[in-house]
């Protein structure tokens, strides 16, 4: 009797596989029928318990059930039965099956946007990582070298995120984050964030060594803006032309130093930019006064460009005047030196048909010096009144029209010509 009660007893065989299951896994279990005998009574239906609770699906024909997952509060005693279809129940003895918890390992702390850049008034999200590690994990986040604790999530999985909606300046520290899932915490690595704050408009003031402003002073361009992360790049414009750049790595502001000219008189600025937006300050005018006595270099310089450009003219007129009147004034005696005298034009008359026409004379005289020959052109003209005047009624207007007897002057021009050029010179 007590060997066929052993029987029963070890008629079925309860066995999980893995035996030694890791959180997150899966478990299989089976339940065995060792003698033979029984399974000639008909059908058999299975049952799997835990600690004395019906594992789901309950009663059914599969001998095995799949545990797709399993964690440590799986961990229990573990039995199944059989059941003829006499109602005939048989149990399997008790199994224990201990969830094994695999530690948290390689926390790492990571941020977005990447880099740990973020600008005044963006999100920021701090998201903590395990690379392994089982069942519920506990993240915490710290703030600063003392540690000040921010959030706390426990929760099953390999990461989790805390957010700061808008970050603000005093955002700007050291951050890291711990994990726990029983083992003890893990911490992560420093991570720097910095909070990067746009350039407020920048002030511009200009430093001389007096006022005002002259030509050859050396100023100062002072560019600042007050607010702004570093580091800081000014621009320095006059008229909107750029005059230089200079950087401020550590923050505040930057000079330049401009020697001053007449033309640097106008309205100077600044602009100031950290790659989050430049910002231009406002126009500053500047007069450059120039000293008295430049004033009356530039004064006599202008008169005398005037002059030269007035009185250019009139030396060249002057210049030909004295060379005809040396010509004109050689001794007679002197063949190279005086021309011949001109040629009396021919006599006109008054009565004759048609006024004569004017008459040119050449003639070569070597007038200047060594081996040079000029000709010499005269010509003469006279102007006359019509040879038939008209009639007349009384010889007083015929009196009144020429009341002297004096005939009109004749014309006389004459040309002085030398090879290869020609000077022209007339007289009346």
């Amino acid at each position: 009797m007590l060997l066929g009660l052993m029987l029963m007893m070890c008629a079925l065989l309860l066995t999980a596989t893995p035996s030694r299951p890791v959180e997150g896994g899966s478990v299989t279990l089976a339940c065995n029928v060792l003698v033979p005998s029984r399974r000639l009574d008909g059908p058999l239906q299975f049952c799997f318990f835990r600690d004395s609770r019906v594992l789901w699906p309950g009663w059914s024909s599969s001998p095995e059930l799949q545990l797709p997952k399993v964690w440590r509060e799986d961990s229990g005693s573990y039995w199944c039965e059989e059941k003829t279809m006499a109602a005939r129940v048989t149990r399997s003895p008790r199994v224990q099956i201990q969830v094994q918890r695999v530690p948290v390992c390689n926390v790492s702390l990571e941020t977005q946007p990447p880099g740990g850049q973020v600008q005044k008034g963006e999100r920021l999200a701090l998201i903590c990582m395990v690379a392994r590690g089982t069942g519920d994990i506990t993240f915490l986040w710290y703030k600063g070298a003392l540690g000040l604790n921010l959030e706390t999530k426990t929760q099953r999985s390999l990461a989790a995120k805390f957010e700061i909606p808008a970050v603000r300046d005093s955002d700007t520290d050291k951050y890291y984050c711990a994990a726990d899932n029983g083992y003890g915490p893990s911490l992560s690595e420093l991570v720097s964030i910095t909070v990067r704050i746009p350039v407020s408009r920048p002030v511009l003031t200009i430093r001389g060594p007096g006022a005002p402003a002259e030509v050859g002073d050396v100023v100062e361009l002072r560019c600042e803006a007050q607010r702004g992360s570093p580091p800081i790049l000014y621009r320095f414009y006059h008229k909107n032309v750029t005059l230089g750049r200079s950087s401020a790595h550590a923050g505040g502001g930057a000079s330049f130093n401009l020697s001053l000219t007449a033309e640097h008189s106008g309205n100077y600025s600044c602009e100031a930019d950290n790659g989050l937006g430049a910002q231009r300050s406002k126009a500053v005018p500047l007069n450059v006064t120039v000293p008295t006595e430049d004033r009356k270099e530039l004064l006599a310089s202008g008169i005398l460009e005037g002059m030269l450009g007035v009185l250019g003219p009139v030396i060249l007129a002057l210049f030909c005047c004295g060379l005809r009147k040396r010509l004109g004034r050689r001794p007679s005696g002197n063949p190279r030196g005086s021309p011949p005298s001109p040629v009396p034009p021919a006599s006109s008359y008054v009565n004759s048909p048609a006024p004569l026409q004017g008459q040119s004379v050449y003639e070569n005289a070597n007038v200047v010096r060594g081996d040079e020959v000029y000709s010499l052109v005269y010509h003469t003209q006279q102007e006359w009144p019509p040879a038939v005047p008209p009639p007349r009624t009384r010889v007083e207007d015929q009196v009144s029209q020429n009341p002297h007897g004096i005939f009109p002057p004749a014309r006389l021009s004459f040309f002085c010509r030398r090879a290869p050029q020609t000077l022209k010179l007339m007289a009346t």
